[in-house]
């Protein structure tokens, strides 16, 4: 009982996807039409992205980036700028959780060297808050931008026109808040180490899967061809990035694709939901992106709505606000309250200021938006 608990302290998205799908099929019973619930073509890109961007991590490719950036950065406002751009742009290619994986240690070893965590609080809310808010801008930017997109057949064009009005917005928004950071110097410790070289032969094999993972999510490559050459060339590359898959993330999906299959199914609960969400789909999906985090969120409303832009744009924008309202952003909140001298209490103060904020300006862009189209 006592490693159950800490399994579910540990992954509670996953813990509440699995309880949900459980009691559902007391209600619809296995059978053959749960086979038609699995979006496969989700799951499938979604291993192959996470195992390819794994790859780039492993060979050192994003530290060699921000450490040569980080040469040029002389004073406090540039290095939040310089973090908030990054992490904003970054998102859009590997993802919202990676950008932060990569960024946040490094802000905070920064920021130890120069002697200015006063500062360090700020920047780490910007850039989660730019990595959740860039991840948005592509299909590839974050789990619920893929399984929408493939789900509801999104064209490119549609996508882009649904999501840069309020990602621009975003964008000025966060550049703005970089730019309150003073211009305090920096001390020599900005100055970053010497990166290392990068092994060519396999940045060269993670960027073919890159581009062929491009291909696949714009349905030029089929999915299992994508899946087949992924899997051989990692096995025979370096087949240790296996264990660098979230595997929990791909399990939630599964369990919520049995849940709200099986709910689909159940006339009364269907017809409630198709009925709250009438002409409310972007502030439901946002409300409950809060309770649940976005990707479950995404996946579950997904159900009981065509209106695909809305879900679109109100689970991306759900994903500011709380700390559980995109789980990268708890990320973020675990690497700074692991530091000596840390502030959790002031952190999520000041986190909780801006993504409210920033929530709230976005939302009211959002909905003008969809009442001019």
């Amino acid at each position: 009982m006592k490693r159950f608990l800490q399994w579910w302290k540990g992954q509670p998205v996953l813990g509440i996807s699995l309880l949900a799908a459980l009691i559902s099929m007391c209600f619809i019973p296995p059978d053959t039409g749960y086979f038609s619930y699995c979006n496969r073509t989700v799951l499938i890109q979604l291993f192959c992205l996470m195992i390819t961007v794994a790859g780039f991590r492993s060979i050192g490719l994003f530290e060699q980036i921000a450490q040569n950036l980080l040469k040029r950065a002389g004073t406090i406002r540039r290095i939040g700028i310089f973090f908030t751009q990054i992490c904003f742009f970054s998102a859009m290619l590997i993802t919202n959780d990676v950008a932060l994986l990569t960024f946040v240690p490094l802000t905070l070893l920064l920021f130890q060297n120069i002697n200015q965590e006063k500062y360090c609080i700020w920047i780490i809310v910007l850039e989660t808050a730019a990595a959740n808010l860039g991840s948005m801008m592509t299909p590839i930017g974050n789990p619920q931008n893929l399984y929408l997109y493939t789900t509801y057949h999104l064209r490119m064009t549609d996508f882009f026109q649904t999501m840069l009005p309020t990602g621009v917005v975003s964008w000025i928004v966060l550049l703005v808040l970089s730019i309150l950071l003073p211009k305090t110097p920096c001390y020599k410790g900005c100055t970053a180490d010497a990166p290392t070289a990068i092994p060519k032969k396999s940045a060269l094999v993670y960027l073919l899967l890159f581009l062929i993972c491009l291909l696949t999510v714009f349905r030029v490559i089929p999915d299992w061809l994508c899946l087949a050459i992924s899997v051989i060339l990692i096995f025979f590359c370096n087949r240790t990035l296996f264990t660098q898959v979230d595997y929990c993330l791909l399990g939630t999906f599964l369990c919520f694709f049995v849940f709200v299959g099986n709910i689909a199914r159940i006339d009364v609960i269907r017809d409630f939901f198709a009925q709250i969400m009438l002409g409310k789909v972007l502030w439901i999906s946002a409300l409950l992106s809060q309770c649940i985090s976005n990707v479950p969120a995404a996946v579950m409303l997904s159900g009981f709505t065509e209106n695909a832009k809305e879900l679109l744009l109100g689970v991306n924008l759900g994903g500011l606000g709380t700390p559980i309202a995109s789980l990268a952003s708890l990320i973020s909140y675990q690497f700074y309250s692991k530091t000596q001298q840390s502030h959790p209490g002031k952190y999520l103060a000041v986190f909780s200021a801006v993504n409210f904020g920033i929530l709230i300006l976005l939302l009211l862009t959002g909905w003008l938006q969809i009442q001019n189209t």
